[in-house]
């Protein structure tokens, strides 16, 4: 449903929606990610930790468009951890937490289909990302043209976060202060989902881990996993990978329960309880960040990779005979975090 975005609030709606949005997809990779064997599946590892890292870039720059035309991100707040099953907000994917193996695949695949060339630009119920991004860049030249971007891009530069590159991504954070630069932002999110100029299989950054090569974007990387090899120069959508091999065990893979509820278990409620809190401080960190901390990021991002201590603890610990506990992602109230 495409309602034109006309008004500075309408922008800042949509903005938050989009922050909310890239946070959606972090859990479902995060447990995907830490179900794997790094010695067994070091391919797999590679490619959801670099979408895993991307994904929190576009999050950032998300909050970074939002701070600067005037509004104020909100990260530690319930409706970002509504529980899963749940929909991507304002879209039609279904988002599930499922350790790594052929239905988290299909699932990565369906959140980072790229839009069809024909697709409309879709400000709510959108069936692919780039169409909601699309809404939000016509909004932002709308609005740019209608009020002058001295008007519109109103925010207090000093909240706008900086970071990078990643050890795992060509991708940085990059400052908004301007048509231009907010468009820039538009862009990194889109291509390194679906690729660039809408139809090919590369986000136009070279690859982080292969410099001899450039980056396939995250739509792609799953495919690379799906079909057992890697996309290597001339490919295209239509042709598929032709590169070497890619191999994924999956015998090396944690049976994480799919979408974990609070165990009856003391021991693993009490690791769960402990993960969500240690969460939504994470969360606490990046709203900080965002509104008027930005040195608070590299405390966030500390944060966001001691996760995997906690996530990897839950996981050696069996739910039943067949599969082991796993995070629930559950709110915690500030007053009751440790």
């Amino acid at each position: 449903m495409n309602q034109r975005i006309d008004t500075i609030d309408s922008l800042h709606e949509h903005l938050q929606w989009a922050i909310e949005l890239e946070h959606a997809t972090l859990p479902p990779y995060l447990c995907a990610l830490y179900s794997l064997d790094p010695e067994r599946n070091p391919d797999a590892v590679e490619v959801v930790s670099s979408v895993f890292v991307e994904e929190m870039i576009h999050l950032s720059l998300a909050c970074n468009l939002l701070n600067a035309v005037g509004g104020g991100p909100r990260l530690d707040a319930p409706e970002l951890l509504p529980g899963y099953p749940r929909q991507l907000p304002h879209g039609a994917i279904d988002l599930e937490l499922l350790p790594f193996g052929p239905d988290a695949l299909e699932m990565f695949l369906r959140l980072e289909l790229p839009e069809a060339p024909t697709a409309v630009a879709e400000s709510d119920h959108y069936e692919t990302i780039g169409q909601f991004y699309d809404a939000i860049e016509e909004g932002l030249r709308y609005l740019a043209e209608t009020l002058g971007e001295d008007k519109l891009f109103s925010g207090d530069p000093k909240r706008q976060v900086t970071a990078g590159p990643f050890h795992h991504s060509a991708g940085a954070v990059q400052p908004v202060t301007n048509l231009e630069s907010a468009l820039d932002a538009l862009e990194e999110i889109v291509e390194q989902g679906e690729g660039t100029a809408r139809g090919e299989v590369w986000d136009g950054d070279r690859d982080i881990f292969h410099p001899d090569r450039d980056e396939v974007a995250h739509y792609y990387r799953f495919q690379e996993l799906k079909l057992g090899r890697r996309y290597q120069r001339g490919d295209t959508p239509q042709s598929g990978p032709t590169g070497e091999p890619v191999t994924v065990d999956l015998a090396g893979v944690s049976p994480m329960q799919p979408n974990p509820r609070r165990s009856t278990d003391p021991q693993i409620r009490a690791a769960q309880e402990e993960f969500d809190a240690t969460y939504c401080t994470l969360l606490f960190l990046l709203e900080r960040a965002f509104t008027g901390e930005p040195a608070l990021i590299r405390d966030a991002t500390r944060a966001m990779f001691g996760l995997k201590s906690e996530v990897l603890k839950l996981m050696r610990l069996s739910e039943d005979e067949n599969t082991t506990a796993g995070p629930t992602f559950q709110y915690v109230e500030p007053g009751q975090r440790d």
